[in-house]
């Protein structure tokens, strides 16, 4: 791997006139400039970026720290992190723990085993001196994986630090939930089911809620009879769909677009027109959302502007910038209703 001394060398100049001229601070004549130029060209030079940041104490280097690649979302606010960052000259070194793929469904309660995979990971984050850590979440929940004393700043994203002492961006799951179903109301639908994921989960709570506030401002009465919870998967939403499109639901809220992919799927068994007979919402505006017929209607999780508000707030709290009393320690990003042809009026 070629050096900046080796650089110095062939050119005939000093190891600190190359450095300089690579960072744009040489008082060399432009002779010299183009001849060291020209030799890192030739050579394919590239810096020690690691090195540099030893001997640096503002290194303009970020740690992303993600719970799965393999996690749907992850990649968008992954990608949206980095492009913020590199506009704003910081480098980002990303770890990803695999937690999905090691342990599946096997983890999320174990505070012991996740804090194993999460060590290694602050230890490598600090060992290159990192300016400071994004920490990715793979769904809503709880993070309490760092210490109170933790040197470097820190931002939790797509999840909630439970002391609140570090800032989160997450979904603003509630309002989802609220707009969805006031966008069936709206549509003249009261019967209305709901196909959600687990019980416990975060997501399934926060757009619960905002779905029984919507019913309460229409003055409808919440029905837990119309809930079937699942597991986001697309079994999920055939199972659901046979249990409330045989109670009457004129309506059906899928709070992932698997599952509504699953309510399609029992429709078409069934010879049920999907914008006809019967009313589809999803959740996500995944991929595939676009190219189902009738293509679905969906709630669009912003997961790229997730992403660039949790490197933003890390940026800025890197340069400085005072925190006001108004500012808020959880960050919710909204989602938008993507009208398609799933939904008819009546």
């Amino acid at each position: 791997m070629i050096t900046v001394k080796e650089i110095a060398k062939r050119c005939k100049v000093s190891p600190s006139t190359v450095s300089n001229i690579l960072n744009g601070r040489a008082n060399v004549s432009e002779k010299t400039r183009q001849r060291v130029l020209a030799c890192v060209k030739e050579t394919g030079y590239q810096p020690n970026y690691f090195a540099q940041n030893m001997r640096r104490q503002q290194n303009h280097m970020l740690c992303i720290i993600t719970e799965g690649l393999s996690v749907f979302g992850t990649n968008p606010m992954v990608e949206s992190i980095m492009a913020y960052c590199e506009e704003n000259g910081y480098r980002t070194v990303l770890i990803n723990l695999r937690l999905y793929k090691k342990w599946r469904d096997t983890w999320y309660d174990d505070n012991k085993k996740i804090r194993a995979a999460v060590k290694p990971a602050i230890q490598e984050a600090l060992a290159i001196r990192a300016s400071g850590i994004i920490y990715v979440a793979g769904h809503c929940r709880q993070v309490d994986y760092f210490p109170p004393d933790f040197p470097i700043p820190l931002v939790i994203t797509y999840a909630m630090a439970k002391d609140g002492r570090y800032p989160s961006v997450v979904i603003d799951d509630e309002k989802g939930g609220y707009d969805t179903t006031e966008y069936l109301i709206s549509k003249g639908h009261k019967n209305i089911g709901l196909i959600a994921g687990a019980m416990d989960n975060q997501h399934t709570k926060s757009r619960l809620l905002g779905c029984q506030k919507a019913l309460f401002k229409a003055g409808m009465l919440f029905d837990p009879a119309r809930v079937h919870y699942g597991d986001w998967l697309r079994g999920t939403g055939y199972l659901g769909a046979k249990q409330l499109i045989s109670t009457g639901s004129s309506a059906i809220f899928c709070m992932n677009d698997a599952m509504a992919l699953g309510v399609y799927d029992y429709c078409h068994e069934m010879g049920l027109a999907i914008g006809t007979d019967i009313s589809v919402v999803g959740y996500d505006d995944m991929e595939f959302a676009d190219c189902l017929r009738p293509a679905l209607t969906t709630n669009r999780i912003e997961l790229s502007e997730i992403g660039r508000t949790a490197a933003e707030v890390m940026i800025n709290a890197l340069a400085g910038k005072e925190k006001t009393e108004e500012t808020p320690m959880v960050i919710n990003v909204p989602c938008t209703m993507i009208e398609r042809g799933s939904v008819n009026v009546l």
